[in-house]
């Protein structure tokens, strides 16, 4: 059989390569002779950069920056071999990497300065994977790492933060690095959320940041108050856009500076070919992590199995687990979907030992599906 593998990572555990190197040697001893083609796959998020590189190849670059606390880091992008140059925001202000600061004290900074080493090494074409930030800035971080000032009414600088952006009055663009009018800006995310209100980056991604439940109204309000100035600066209107909202609102900052948002996982699909991969085989098998509802939601498993529905090929789900699906919806979507633990087990056990029971599973299930091609 001709498979195709193209998972997304498994989280603290196993990157998306590693994970689609596990599931082949499974199905390989179920079936020796199988010709295992892997894809690994990403949504934008923690894993972007490895999978793209995985698959395309590149020229990893790195730089000196500061990370979501304002401590000095280096940090890597990725230089395509058709030239475009990939951000991903998590390896900057990762959400893991975080200290002892709190969400009102960590900023995008970093971020910015990230895009300025893109476009000093001649990158005209940047994309920026919005997945696993730490921060809740309204990517007011990223604007001044590229030049920006935030100014109060006396027309005093102020820092960045979330705690400060309630006292921001108007935006100095005049040091606005110049390159970025000539550059074409992608913004690779998997939701599709404002950057204000009941949907937006605070309500719904700030308390996981650790934003107390009590003062999401306060810093939202904050934010409000630094687009009125950040819009009424740049001369449109970008905080009801989809995916402004994304990486606490860095999403936003991007769109203020032309970038248009695409779903991460179809990004990655289209440069990697997975297309005219899937036409050429008999099976597609994706997973990640943790499966539920919300994986139908831009995450890169159904994006694969978007494209195997299109193309008439099977493709089967395996997840590190597969919560509960009441209504079927993720079920509908795959031809069956499993998960790797086959006994009880701690979260902790199952991570460190993912990848013998990816190979565990995935020769199940290749057994599964080869008896069913061979018929009674």
């Amino acid at each position: 059989m001709r498979w195709l593998i193209a998972p997304d990572s498994f989280k603290g555990s196993l990157a998306a390569r590693e994970v689609a190197e596990a599931m082949a040697r499974g199905i390989r001893r179920a079936e020796p002779s199988a010709d295992c083609r892997l894809c690994p796959m990403a949504d934008g998020g923690e894993g972007t950069l490895d999978a793209l590189h995985a698959t395309l190849g590149g020229e990893w670059h790195r730089a000196s920056v500061h990370d979501a606390e304002g401590r000095p880091c280096e940090a890597e992008w990725l230089l395509l071999p058709h030239g475009v140059a990939v951000v991903e925001v998590a390896r900057v202000v990762g959400l893991p990497d975080v200290g002892p600061a709190s969400v009102h004290e960590r900023d995008t900074r970093g971020v910015g300065e990230l895009i300025r080493a893109c476009l000093d090494a001649g990158a005209r074409h940047i994309a920026v994977g919005l997945g696993g930030s730490s921060t809740n800035d309204g990517g007011a971080g990223c604007l001044v790492g590229l030049g920006v000032r935030l100014l109060d009414r006396e027309g005093q600088t102020l820092a960045p933060l979330p705690d400060q952006l309630g006292r921001v009055a108007a935006l100095d663009l005049s040091g606005l690095d110049a390159r970025l009018e000539v550059t074409k800006l992608e913004l690779w995310s998997d939701v599709d959320n404002p950057l204000l209100g009941p949907r937006g980056a605070t309500a719904v991604f700030g308390p996981q940041k650790g934003v107390a439940p009590d003062a999401v109204a306060r810093l939202d309000a904050a934010i409000a108050r630094f687009a009125a100035a950040a819009d009424h600066a740049f001369g449109q209107p970008c905080a009801e856009l989809p995916g402004s909202g994304a990486a606490g609102g860095l999403g936003y900052a991007l769109h203020l500076l032309g970038g248009r948002c695409h779903s991460g996982a179809t990004a990655l699909a289209e440069l990697s070919g997975l297309s005219d991969a899937i036409a050429q085989v008999d099976w597609v098998l994706t997973g990640e992590g943790c499966s539920d509802g919300q994986t139908l939601a831009g995450k890169a498993p159904a994006r694969v199995a978007e494209l195997a529905r299109a193309a008439g090929v099977p493709v089967s789900l395996l997840s590190g687990a597969v919560l509960p699906d009441a209504e079927g919806q993720l079920a509908a979507h795959f031809d069956g979907c499993f998960s790797l633990c086959s006994r009880p087990m701690t979260l902790e056990a199952a991570i460190q030992q993912a990848a013998p029971l990816l190979e565990q599973a995935a020769e199940q299930l290749a057994r599964l599906v080869l008896a069913g091609r061979r018929g009674p």
